[in-house]
């Protein structure tokens, strides 16, 4: 038994066994690599097959580098362990693990790998930008005011060697700690010469990267306000204790650790246990010396005087914070509002007022998705703001684009072939006029239904790349494609375009298995000709190309010249190591919006633009990844761009502050600004940032501008608005309209405020909430015109059951101290100048559109305050009955969502309301409805002790007819309804018939 042995193989078992193992070291090859290759035939599809491999190359080449570094480390470390051990102490004398020399080997190789993996991993994924932009970096020209070093030394090279300096501390860290643990466990290094001298390289090694470690560390302090562990400066950057205290620190730690490893050394040779322990204590001592001393300094010296020590420090970070973010290029314009609003300004503001935003993007993305999407299976992700010329007219508008959802797909119809072959793209977009609603309060579409018809020709509608999150698909398959509904059947399509990955020959096997999809094996609808779309989430596809580009989280379509849908993207070039250059609250010191990227919504190709040529980042960028960026942007691309919001409200949050150039201020914070609020849904929300239409003071036409008002802070009158521009050449260009502080300019919240506190309009509020309305309150916007403003907010009505559908019911228009609210703008405006006293519009024509109009003669229509009657009361109840019963078919058709009908009972309301809002025997009423103050006057009028009106509606009086804001009425004869209140000849505390009124009361 003892003799037996292994039948041996024949060459022929020997050979195919072998070619066995070849084959399945390649095929683990293969499958470890598939991920790479389907990403680099993708990139190739796209034309971007050199930046695919820069990028490849460079995590390659770092992470074999990390693989090397790691495994040789700790490879070469743990077998000259085991080889002073035997030298020391011989074989037979050592454990039985280190004495078995295969196992330690086989030990030795898997501790080694698992290190190495680690360091490939560590090196390639957080080291490839770091090298590409330390090897192609690009001079800012600008030194930071503390080390004379430019601004790309900081970005660039101090990173790569912090990085690298990490690496080789983690592995002299590990190296020490091996050996210390080994070594001391076993008595080694007093015993062994060979042990004491391996364990000083250790530690000659170690103290060499600590003093390189702290050399650099005086740069860091120029990235940030952190003082010491506890404490942090009001100085971004280089403070008084870091001048003074810290960086004098760190030099003198890199000197101490060259001396303390000096004394190591020869506490190791001479065996001299003292030298470890002055060593250890010199180390500590020196270190905790120096927390202290920037504890003391900070806390006892600069604290209760610290402006006039941080002075010098302020002014260089407010600086350097206004260059990074270019404030210091932002135009300052002192502008007074002493202007009076008047038919000629409108006049030269044409364009400005004809594209007033009467419409919010908010409450209309659900409209579009109620209205537009003609399927279940379509959808609006958002709906953007963008401008045309439209019949030869600057026209701003909202589009947004009709995308598929396969999850809304019926459950039967859920099926591999609907989802991968045929249900593959959306289709067209939908556009409305910012300023136009029909008159049941909804957008007036420019494009809209399907197939799309309107004012923009669309050639191309087929959406199969977009903002939603889609799986892959296979275009020009056996399987016809479903392109849009059709009234008798679904339209047909096949895929024109060539931007897809071919499904011939190996790509079939690649994808197969990168996709985890074994039908594109098997499937008999899938030919050598079909075309796998891969990452059509556009983000998704931007991020795989360009990974290290930050991108604007709301991408936009826009249809070009010759009708095909293209979706633009905002891209930054972005860093948070400018010296001492104060964040944006987001991490970043340095922001540029250099790039804007195109993404073919049909057939995916993408473009990077440079339209910052001059950022020292995008320079960087376009010499690692040469042919990525191009400069020739098309004019039907370039006439779109806008400048990004989230880019804007960065820059206007940073000028809050940085606006003060006087150091004092500026650290006192004495004129800091705050963003306004404003009303929507009922709740105070932080003021967005809006597009508008203007004409700036020197401009010749109107341009889009990206503004937001300022107000100072905790306080709500206006002080200033800051702009940029979107159009033309001077796109970018950013400014700040400040105003006088002499006189109160009303701010959002004051506006919203007199909004509430207006009686005609609360009243109708009322009205509308008791009818089981939601009333939202749209963005209420600021609009320069000339010297003077003009406040503008949409209301709308929504029902409040499940299919209910928002409306534009009213427009508010404020000016100074003027408010009218009025179905139409146009209507809202003629009122208003009424109200000024000004004529508007052509006086001997006005236009009829349709809606009553009461004119302001600022006298109740109830009568005179002084007892002039005004209706007879003897009508009184034929009018209360008819009124009820309007208010009741107003109610049942909101509750029905029923809102054509709504509006018919509201105006038969309106009306009953205005014929009767005379008083009998001497009493006064007010009216509410569309003019809900009926001649100007607030709801409730004020006589001479008969009815008297509050600003909330209310009426009061020595004895007749009151009403209150809450409905509540006395009187010793009067009935009830929900909005409607008629009072009696007297009034009394418990009337046989009690007069309740939200709105208006009438005889």
């Amino acid at each position: 038994m003892n003799n037996m042995r292994m039948p041996r193989l024949s060459k022929r078992a020997s050979g195919l066994l072998k070619l066995a193992a070849v084959l399945l070291v390649l095929l683990l090859a293969a499958v470890a690599t598939a991920g790479w290759w389907a990403d680099y035939v993708w990139a190739s599809s796209l034309g971007f097959k050199g930046t695919f491999l820069t990028i490849f190359a460079s995590r390659i080449g770092l992470g074999a580098l990390g693989f090397v570094l790691f495994f040789a480390t700790t490879f070469w470390l743990l077998r000259n362990i085991r080889a002073t051990f035997v030298k020391q102490r011989g074989l037979n004398n050592l454990h039985a693990f280190l004495k078995n020399g295969k196992l330690y080997a086989w030990s030795n190789a898997a501790v080694s790998l698992l290190l190495g993996w680690i360091g490939y991993s560590w090196v390639q994924g957080l080291g490839w930008q770091r090298l590409l932009g330390y090897l192609y970096q690009t001079d800012f020209g600008t030194a930071d005011p503390h080390f004379g070093l430019d601004v790309s030394f900081f970005v660039y090279t101090l990173p790569m060697w912090k990085f690298a300096l990490g690496v080789l501390l983690f592995l002299a860290v590990l190296n020490v700690a091996a050996k210390l643990i080994i070594y001391g466990s076993g008595g080694m290094i007093g015993e062994s010469r060979g042990a004491r001298v391996h364990f000083i390289g250790g530690v000659v090694w170690l103290g060499l990267l600590v003093t390189a470690h702290f050399a650099l560390s005086p740069y860091e302090t120029a990235l940030t306000a952190q003082v010491n562990a506890f404490q942090q400066s009001v100085v971004h950057g280089v403070s008084f204790t870091d001048k003074y205290v810290n960086i004098p620190a760190d030099y003198a730690m890199a000197a101490v650790s060259l001396i303390v490893t000096a004394m190591l050394v020869l506490a190791l040779i001479r065996k001299r246990a003292g030298l470890l322990k002055g060593a250890a204590a010199l180390y500590i001592g020196v270190l905790v010396l120096g927390q202290a001393a920037s504890l003391g300094v900070q806390g006892m010296l600069v604290s209760p005087n610290e402006f006039a020590r941080e002075e010098p420090f302020i002014a260089d970070s407010v600086a350097m914070t206004r260059q990074a973010h270019e404030l210091d290029g932002i135009e300052v314009i002192d502008k007074q509002v002493n202007a009076s609003l008047d038919q000629g300004m409108l006049d030269r503001n044409e364009t400005t007022m004809r594209n007033i935003r009467i419409n919010d993007a908010r409450p209309l993305g659900e409209v579009y998705n109620q209205l537009q999407t003609i399927r279940p299976y379509y959808n609006f992700a958002d709906v953007d703001i963008d401008r045309y010329m439209i019949d030869g007219e600057y026209q701003q508008v909202f589009i947004a684009a009709r995308e598929l959802t396969q999850a809304n797909l019926p459950e039967q119809a859920q099926t591999w072939v609907n989802q991968n072959l045929r249900y593959t793209h959306g289709y067209g977009v939908a556009v409305s006029a910012v300023n136009e609603i029909t008159a049941e309060g909804q957008p007036e579409y420019l494009v809209e239904n399907l197939p799309p018809e309107g004012s923009i020709p669309i050639s191309r509608p087929q959406i199969y790349f977009g903002e939603n999150r889609y799986d892959s698909v296979i275009v020009n398959s056996k399987v016809t494609e479903f392109d849009y509904p059709d009234a008798i059947e679904d339209e047909p399509y096949v895929y024109e375009g060539e931007a897809g990955i071919r499904m011939n020959g190996i790509n079939r096997l690649l994808f197969a298995w990168n996709e985890g999809a074994y039908r594109y094996l098997i499937s008999g609808q899938i030919t050598g000709d079909s075309q796998l779309l891969q990452t059509r989430n556009i983000y998704d596809r931007v991020h795989r190309i360009a990974p290290f580009l930050d991108l604007e989280p709301d991408a936009y379509p826009v249809i070009r010249e010759d009708g095909t849908l293209v979706w633009l993207i905002d891209a930054f070039t972005s860093t948070d190591r400018y010296p001492f250059s104060d964040d944006d609250g987001y991490g970043d010191n340095y922001i540029r919006n250099s790039i804007k990227i195109a993404v073919e919504a049909y057939t995916g190709e993408v473009t990077f633009y440079l339209v910052d040529p001059d950022d020292p980042l995008a320079q960087t960028y376009n010499k690692m990844f040469p042919g990525l960026l191009t400069t020739e942007v098309p004019e039907d691309i370039r006439s779109h761009f806008r400048y990004p919001e989230t880019l804007f409200k960065q820059r206007a949050s940073l000028y809050r502050a940085y606006h003060m150039t006087d150091l004092q201020l500026f650290y006192n914070r004495e004129d800091y600004w705050q963003f306004p609020t404003e009303k929507y849904f009922g709740d105070d929300i932080e003021m967005d940032p809006y597009y508008v239409t203007l004409k700036l003071n020197e401009a010749d036409q109107e341009e889009l501008v990206l503004m937001t008002p300022f107000t100072p802070n905790r306080k709500q009158n206006l002080i200033a608005w800051m702009g940029v521009r979107n159009d033309g050449d001077r796109y970018g260009e950013m400014l700040v309209y400040e105003y006088s502080r002499q006189r109160n300019i009303y701010g959002p919240q004051q506006i919203e405020n007199r909004v509430n506190q207006n009686a005609e309009i609360s009243q109708q509020l009322n009205l509308w909430s008791q009818g089981g309305s939601n009333v939202i309150r749209g963005n209420l916007l600021v609009i320069p015109i000339e010297d003077t403003l003009l406040y503008i907010e949409p209301l709308y009505i929504e029902s409040s059951n499940e299919t209910s559908l928002p409306e534009v019911k009213r427009i508010i228009v404020a000016y100074e101290d003027y408010i009218v609210m009025e179905p139409t703008l146009e209507q809202s405006l003629q009122r208003l100048f009424e109200r000024m006293g000004e004529p508007y519009g052509d006086a001997d024509e006005p236009e009829d559109d349709g809606q009553t109009q009461t004119p302001d003669t600022g006298t109740p229509v109830g009568g005179t305050g002084d007892g002039t009657p005004g209706t007879d009361t003897g009508a009184a109840a034929d009018v209360l009955q008819q009124a009820e019963s309007a208010f009741e078919a107003y109610r049942a058709a909101n509750r029905e969502g029923d809102y054509e009908a709504a509006g018919r009972a509201l105006q038969e309301l309106e009306r009953l309301l205005q014929g009767a809002a005379g008083t009998s025997e001497g009493a006064s009423a007010g009216s509410t409805g569309d003019g809900i103050d009926a001649g100007g006057s607030d709801v409730g009028g004020t006589g001479d002790g008969i009815d008297g009106g509050s600003s909330d509606g209310s009426g009061t009086g020595d004895g007749s007819d009151g009403g209150s804001s809450d409905g509540s009425g006395t009187g010793a004869d009067a009935s009830m309804t929900d909005g409607v209140g008629a009072g009696g000849d007297m009034t009394g505390g418990a009337g046989a018939e009690d007069a309740v009124t939200d709105g208006a009361v009438a005889p």
